[in-house]
């Protein structure tokens, strides 16, 4: 499919996304909170997983959101436990099979096509889902000597219940945003949705304009960071403080299932583990996110959102423990001055960062620093505290130790991070000095042999 020249600007296009979404949560009653979900997995390029009870509507959301584009194949299918791979990736070639080749005659297949659907995943057997594994996540069709890129953009899977065992596990990680959609028996929610399906009768409604799939591609791009032209910006401080909010709601997670599950041994029940790629892959989230509003920098707002993919959308509880992490850490950074303390370790961490790439920086005076990445606090503490008298060399490590020495942290988190910026700090003044005694006992080696040249 070629990539047609995208003429809209980001926010014309976050325009149509926001009315799109505004479209569904009128077809779809009372579901904004997965619409905007789901608009997020869109956007990232990541696979969602619908779960709920029969009729409530998981089948019409997907297609609606499908429907929303064009210029996007969309491969369907409901799992059953008989199907073979090939349902998927389509037929084997027969001709090749009988010379021992196995290849996947992939037209029209979930290969083949940017969206999928697929409705009671967890009724396919273990070997089809195993197999589907690499396709969901590296979008390649991986079976015996057939490796073929896929087009896949995003699935999205539909379940009535869970079955678990390790197979399963791996799908459920490959599905980075969750909802769990429970029936709402509110009179006037039950009103809406009778009034939708007499007008509509249980299936998409036609959108009065489409979003061409490319549009979709070039906010994802932007999104990923694959965009040299735009860039959506997110403050080191702030990237702390996410980090800061993601740990905390690890901990109350793990506190609440210790407590629900007291007198149990440790092992006898799983722990809830966020893994390092998907905290990584949060930040395309904070950036989705900020897309979605037109913005070009990620704030406060969007961090608060991170529960899309590590809770599950539709448990109170879930999402209720995060949003108390980021208020309990947002409180405590905003009361004490937290907030510039992190921005100040974290450029002066920068700074020990470029020193141990270019040592010839602690040959400036350190009032000339305000070019590097330092912030605008150091520089003054060093005026204060020096007179403003530039000094060089064998004054400025002493300086840059004593400022850390002097900094006294307002929050147990900032106390984290300094020990963490000390650490380093002793790391690179250690490597500095091994290199210049390597180079005096280079030096003195070379002179022991020029001297022993010139005796007779």
């Amino acid at each position: 499919m070629d990539q047609q020249p995208i003429l809209l600007s980001v926010e014309e296009i976050a325009l149509k996304l926001k009315e799109a979404a505004q479209f569904i949560g009128q077809r779809v009653v009372n579901r904004d909170e997965v619409i905007e979900q789901a608009f997020c997995a869109l956007l990232t390029g990541e696979h969602m997983l619908l779960q709920s009870r029969t009729g409530v509507g998981k089948t019409l959301l997907a297609e609606q959101l499908f429907a929303m584009f064009e210029g996007a194949r969309v491969f369907r299918i409901q799992a059953s436990k008989e199907q073979q791979p090939d349902s998927y990736f389509g037929g084997l070639d027969l001709e090749l099979l009988k010379r021992g080749i196995l290849k996947h005659n992939t037209e029209g297949s979930l290969v083949e096509s940017e969206f999928g659907f697929i409705d009671e995943i967890f009724d396919a057997n273990d070997f089809t889902l195993r197999a589907l594994l690499s396709l969901l996540n590296e979008r390649r069709l991986l079976r015996g000597t057939h490796h073929q890129p896929a087009r896949i953009h995003t699935v999205i899977a539909a379940t009535n219940y869970l079955r678990v065992s390790e197979v399963t596990e791996a799908i459920l990680d490959r599905f980075l945003y969750k909802a769990l959609i429970l029936p709402d028996k509110d009179p006037y929610v039950q009103f809406k949705i009778a009034q939708k399906y007499l007008l509509h009768g249980g299936k998409p409604a036609q959108p009065p304009r489409t979003i061409p799939f490319a549009e979709l591609k070039y906010m994802h791009t932007i999104i990923t960071g694959n965009n040299p032209t735009i860039t959506i910006t997110i403050r080191p401080e702030d990237l702390y403080f996410a980090n800061l909010v993601i740990a905390h709601f690890e901990h109350l997670r793990n506190r609440a299932l210790r407590e629900s599950n007291r007198g149990r041994k440790a092992d006898d029940y799983r722990e809830f583990y966020i893994s390092p790629r998907t905290q990584a892959k949060s930040l395309d989230l904070l950036r989705a996110l900020a897309l979605l509003r037109a913005r070009t920098s990620v704030t406060h707002e969007d961090i608060s959102k991170l529960y899309f993919i590590f809770a599950t959308v539709g448990v109170p509880e879930e999402i209720a423990l995060f949003k108390k992490s980021f208020e309990t850490i947002e409180n405590s950074l905003t009361s004490s001055n937290g907030f510039e303390q992190i921005a100040t370790l974290l450029a002066f961490e920068t700074l020990l960062q470029h020193i141990r790439h270019d040592r010839s920086i602690l040959e400036q005076p350190l009032g000339e620093l305000a070019t590097t990445p330092i912030r605008r606090t150091f520089i003054e503490w060093f005026k204060e505290t020096f007179g403003g008298v530039d000094k060089t060399v064998a004054h400025n490590r002493r300086q840059l130790e004593q400022f850390i020495t002097d900094f006294v942290p307002a929050t147990e988190e900032v106390r984290e991070l300094k020990l963490a910026v000390e650490r380093l700090m002793t790391r690179v003044f250690q490597e500095i000095e091994r290199d210049q005694a390597r180079e005096a006992e280079r030096r003195l080696r070379r002179q022991e042999q020029y001297t022993s040249q010139q005796e007779p």
